[in-house]
């Protein structure tokens, strides 16, 4: 079987994806990932073969696509393009938008397809954003940073984030809701400064083979504010300045984006701030024929 590489991918996609864009129309990037274990497939796009022996726990570099409405199929390898697909759904981007299409097991362990929508808002200085996904065939989940829950009780396929935090490491872990014997984990994934990590719950809890898949969108910091010194103050001589000490936890300049697991900060210093958002309201992803509206973080 031919298997196209990311670059391979990125440079074919505007040959598979039919819909044309114009000038003046942004493209939307659209990420897909394989959640359903043990299921290699062949993904059809408007009828073109895209992804050739797509394996399980992939995840591909971003797509740089038109605006417009495209159907998905997932066929067994090297099946006929003509034959009846495992799976299929519709999809519409917008331009500009930032989506992830996952195919994944149900809560039930049947296979299904659920695009979900990123928010790409820039982050403050010092921040980094952490997404979590339940695409797995589990029941409601907890997540905890630490000792302290962050998420309660997350269905597949909700999504709860982002959490703006601290930019570092943070080491977290998932029970089964209202468990304390983690299903995942404890695993690190770094909170990287303007970056988004989505992670995701893959797998059967029932098979014994859940997993994770991470994606990281880069979105950009909004620089600090400062005030500006006043007339006076910009006249008075400035007083000596003391040497600085470096920072025992320096934020990390990257990240390694494999197989890492969930998140959250060894030492704490996040857990006050993550307990503070753990009511979030979970964001229900979409199955079948869908229309993806660009979501955003209210300031």
């Amino acid at each position: 079987m031919r298997k196209l590489t990311a670059a391979a991918l990125a440079a074919t996609s505007f040959l598979a994806f039919a819909a044309p864009a114009t000038a003046q129309e942004a493209a939307a990037s659209v990420v897909v990932i394989h959640g359903i274990p043990d299921t290699p497939v062949d993904v059809y796009v408007n009828d073109a073969l895209t992804l050739d022996d797509f394996q399980p726990g992939t995840v591909t570099d971003a797509l740089e696509l038109p605006a417009g409405t495209y159907q998905l199929d997932l066929r067994a390898p090297d099946a006929d393009a003509g034959a009846d697909p495992i799976l299929s759904a519709e999809a519409a981007v917008e331009a500009g938008g930032n989506y992830t299409i996952v195919a994944h097991l149900k809560a039930d362990g049947s296979p299904t397809i659920t695009p979900f929508v990123n928010d790409t808002t820039p982050t403050k200085a010092g921040e980094g954003g952490l997404v979590v996904r339940h695409t797995a065939a589990a029941p409601a989940v907890d997540v905890f940073a630490g000792e302290a829950k962050v998420i309660e009780a997350l269905e597949n396929p909700d999504s709860a984030g982002p959490l703006y935090v601290p930019a570092g490491t943070v080491s977290a872990t998932v029970t089964a809701a209202g468990a304390s014997e983690p299903v995942i984990g404890p695993a690190d994934v770094p909170v990287v400064e303007g970056t988004v990590t989505i992670v995701y719950a893959t797998g059967s809890l029932e098979a014994d083979n859940l997993g994770v898949a991470v994606q990281q969108i880069e979105v950009g910091s909004d620089p600090s504010t400062s005030t500006p010194p006043t007339t006076e103050a910009a006249e008075t001589p400035p007083a000596p300045s003391t040497p600085s000490t470096p920072s025992a936890n320096p934020i990390p300049t990257g990240v390694d984006a494999g197989d890492s697991g969930l998140a959250a900060q060894d030492d704490g210093t996040n857990l006050a701030l993550l307990a503070t958002i753990a009511g979030l309201a979970l964001v229900a992803g979409t199955t079948g024929a869908v229309s993806l509206a660009r979501a955003r973080r209210q300031d």
